[in-house]
């Protein structure tokens, strides 16, 4: 098949044009495909003349729409590359017109060539100037991979994100929007857990003073941060009680046991889990939680808890009464903790006794600040005394040296 090259005698533009046309009007015959692809040619020849970028972008697209199917991916990229060089030509507001038109028409058909789709946009984004054009053609982007089933090409860029947003400066409902679709990116590649949690907290963390009607849009979605952090074998922290999206469930005719369950998990321990759900086995159910998967993660959440005491000491005979096993069971689920990085910790066997250093809060509220803030004050006492026992005995190592010479002297 006939492959776009570009010569010095004719504008790229006016090749892909005429490129385009012959191949759409070619089953015409002659007589009626020369005089068309003259007349569209000489349009696209006035509008490259008087600097119609737009209505350039427009015929172009129109053209290349109507061959989409028939080309070559190579031959496809290549047309692309051409219309999309036209942004270069422009700045804002026109840049963006020019950016929503080629990517519109892009991803109308997203199950036609997605791969290659997501590539041209990929192009697009890179020639573009204006934030708020790049972003638009990202989000784009986003729903091609979506709609698609080409997740896999677009999931690397979300490492970027951070960079992204200083770059795009853009508001609360872009965010919303942005966090919302990159979550449900992750969740239809099914990747990583953590990942598509990740970026749903975040889609809940930009709804703070809202009014009621607008935070109940967040509601499904705070539902689904919970079962998906109860279901997580390896979450056993997060900030979803501070959130006022999650919040609302709390005193919801529907959600409100939701909302007790993640408080239980946060907060609780065991027994009152497995209260819970013997009161609510259908519920569990409905949403797709394994009862012994919640008693394993429960079990080394409590053991959490018990670690976080002033002492920093659990015995094991508190560890198998809470946990709810057997004697020769605690060290195991010690071990599991600590293998889950949950905490830091020695077990004395003789004195059947757990020694903790160091442990992992399942929330960070304002009564864990105000633990950080106390041990942060002992430790600055403990190492002002120490500098000044040092100092103390610098200065009396220094008398001692000097009397020591004196004595030399005489």
């Amino acid at each position: 098949m006939t492959t776009v090259v570009p010569t010095s005698e004719e504008d790229p533009a006016l090749a892909v044009v005429r490129f385009t046309a012959e191949l759409a009007w070619a089953d015409a015959g002659p007589e009626v495909a020369e005089p068309q692809v003259t007349r569209l040619c000489m349009e696209a020849q006035e509008c490259i003349v008087m600097g119609r970028w737009l209505d350039l972008a427009s015929l172009m697209l129109t053209s290349a729409d109507l061959v989409f199917s028939k080309i070559s991916d190579k031959d496809l990229e290549c047309a692309f590359t051409v219309i999309c060089n036209l942004v270069s030509k422009l700045e804002n507001p026109d840049e963006l017109e020019v950016a929503k038109l080629i990517s519109t028409k892009i991803t109308q058909q997203p199950n036609e060539k997605p791969a290659m789709c997501l590539k041209i946009l990929f192009n697009l984004y890179n020639l573009l100037e204006g934030p708020d054009s790049r972003f638009f053609v990202y989000m784009q982007a986003l729903n091609l991979a979506l709609n698609g089933k080409v997740t896999d090409h677009i999931i690397p860029s979300f490492k970027k994100i951070d960079s992204f947003l200083k770059e795009w400066n853009i508001g609360v409902k872009d965010q919303r929007n942005l966090f919302l679709t990159i979550a449900n990116v992750l969740k239809e590649s099914k990747s990583s857990g953590k990942d598509y949690f990740k970026f749903l907290t975040k889609y809940l963390a930009t709804f703070s003073g809202e009014d009621s009607y607008t935070m109940s849009e967040a509601k499904e979605k705070a539902v689904r941060s919970v079962i998906e952090f109860v279901k997580a074998p390896d979450m056993f922290q997060c900030d979803l009680l501070d959130m006022p999206a999650v919040g609302q469930l709390e005193k919801d005719a529907k959600y409100a046991l939701v909302y007790q369950l993640l408080n239980i998990f946060l907060t609780q321990r065991l027994d009152a889990y497995l209260e819970f759900q013997a009161a609510n086995s259908t519920l569990m159910k409905s949403y797709g939680l394994a009862h012994e998967d919640c008693i394993t993660k429960m079990r080394l959440m409590s053991l959490v808890d018990l670690g976080s005491n002033e002492t920093g000491q659990i015995t094991y005979a508190l560890i198998k009464d809470t946990l709810r096993i057997n004697d020769d069971e605690v060290e195991l689920w010690v071990v599991k903790a600590i293998t889950a990085k949950l905490i830091d910790c020695k077990m004395d066997q003789m004195n059947q006794v757990v020694i903790v250093s160091r442990c992992t809060e399942r929330i960070f509220g304002q009564h864990q600040w105000q633990s950080l803030r106390s041990k942060l004050a002992t430790w600055r006492g403990n190492v002002a005394s120490l500098i000044s026992t040092i100092q103390a005995n610098k200065v009396v190592e220094e008398g001692s040296q000097a009397t020591t010479q004196g004595m030399a002297i005489r």
